[in-house]
């Protein structure tokens, strides 16, 4: 019997012997970050649950169920690190095929909600309903667990556990590859989705938009490596569970850097009114005039088609005033103050006798 590695003890299996490999230390490194990651997640989730009173944007406050499932999500790659840093045998096998998938679905599901929501805000329309964001995100991720609950099933024939550590690496490599066409579907998806919250009128929301997009970037760049090099043949068996499980703890602090953080550091942020449409803006008097009349003056809109007014021209019904305006008129009666005029006396021919006397 082979003696163990330096830093693991006499009495443990060698299926555990990468947990503390002095000689190779990559699995220490891993379950390092592994650790330090579900260690991050729980804070971040115990702080979402503080600062949810806090929120005064109702919009943000209804992406927050369905972040806190992401975190949940996060929570279980990190968790699943160390499934890949122990050896393949007939409990890890059917541990890996299963939740590698189904926890990816869940998160890519969450972000691809998350840009549905924020393509309506960015152009001003009537965002998401809380539940309607989270149904969405959790019946996208069904889908993943029907696929891999099938094949487990049918992999395993109900009865033979070991199956997967008696495959041959190159076909395990390639079932494993496969069981996850509809998560790259999502990772596409997704990124396209981001792509469209760059679109629209109120940039308050591209920013939210943009932490979905450099997340969904660098995920799509990790999956293309870890793919690429499982699927290399000339590397040894050996670096399998390496490369997997690299890609988990990467692409979960991926996940916590450029999406989590970003999305707490805004998340108690004021309500900026310049993000949203103004109500009733078809009531809103806009291009006003001031013109002047002969006793009062009115506020006139001004077309924009039309040139200034010429001089004794008509005015025009006039919102917010009413509806008899007085116009300049020209004065047609003389209102001049009347003088005394001298007249001749009737008594002037009057002599003091009658005619005939």
């Amino acid at each position: 019997m082979a003696s163990p590695p330096t830093g693991c003890g006499t009495n443990l299996s060698s299926t555990y012997y990468n947990l503390c490999d002095m000689d190779s230390p990559w699995g220490i490194v891993l379950e390092a970050f592994a650790a330090a990651g579900v260690v991050t997640s729980v804070a971040f989730m115990l702080s979402l649950l503080v600062l949810i009173c806090k929120i005064q944007d109702s919009n943000r406050r209804k992406v927050l169920p369905t972040q806190f499932v992401f975190l949940l999500g996060v929570l279980g790659l990190f968790g699943l690190t160390f499934a890949f840093i122990i050896k393949l045998n007939e409990r890890t096998g059917p541990t890996r095929f299963f939740l590698f998938g189904v926890l990816f679905a869940l998160c890519f599901s969450c972000l691809l909600t998350h840009t549905f929501t924020l393509a309506k805000l960015v152009r001003g329309k009537k965002p998401l309903s809380l539940l309607t964001i989270l149904g969405l995100a959790l019946g996208f991720s069904l889908v993943q667990d029907i696929i891999a609950i099938d094949y487990v099933v049918i992999t395993m024939n109900r009865t033979n556990t070991n199956v997967f550590a008696e495959m041959p690496r190159t076909q395990l490599n390639e079932d494993f590859v496969m069981l996850l066409i509809y998560v790259l579907f999502l990772m596409a998806f997704t990124f396209i989705m981001s792509l469209s919250t760059f679109c629209g009128s109120f940039t308050g929301w591209k920013r939210h938009g943009a932490h979905i997009f450099v997340t969904m970037l660098f995920s799509i760049a990790i999956w293309v490596a870890w793919i690429t090099l499982l699927l290399h043949e000339p590397l040894k068996p050996i670096w399998d569970d390496t490369i997997l499980s690299t890609a988990l703890v990467a692409n979960g602090w991926v996940f916590l850097l450029m999406y989590i953080l970003p999305e707490f550091i805004l998340l108690t942020k004021q309500r900026n009114p310049r993000d949203y449409p103004v109500e009733d803006n078809l009531c809103k008097p806009q291009f006003m005039k001031q013109s002047y009349g002969m006793e009062n003056r009115a506020y006139l809109q001004e077309e924009i088609t039309q040139g200034p007014e010429s001089p004794g021209s008509s005015t025009h019904y006039a919102p917010y005033s009413t509806h008899f305006q007085l116009q300049n008129r020209d004065s047609q009666k003389d209102f001049s103050i009347p003088r005394p005029k001298t007249r001749s006396s009737p008594y002037d021919d009057y002599g003091g006798r009658k005619d005939g006397n």
